[in-house]
């Protein structure tokens, strides 16, 4: 099965994802960003390790780094071949 339709591998770069976006806006904890937002500070560091969200979950989490879909989706999300094409 291709690497962009592997449910693990999906979830972990939904993971990094969301790690870096909370890095970029100066948050240096998951706690902190998670209590901000109100979002369970222990599922929120699950997230953050790939575990699987609900997406009700997710429109909260991208709600709260002010962006759209679209940009949330823009980065890290390359296939496979894709980032192999890019190397």
């Amino acid at each position: 099965m291709q690497d962009i339709f592997d449910k693990e591998a999906v979830l972990k770069k939904l993971g990094a994802r969301i790690k870096s976006l909370r890095i970029e806006k100066g948050y240096s904890s998951y706690e902190y960003f998670a209590y901000e937002h109100n979002i369970s500070r222990a599922q929120f560091g699950r997230y953050e390790r790939g575990e699987d969200l609900r997406f009700s979950t997710l429109v909260k989490i991208v709600a709260a780094f002010d962006m759209t879909f679209e940009k949330f989706f823009s980065e890290g999300f390359e296939s496979s071949t894709e980032e192999n094409s890019a190397t």
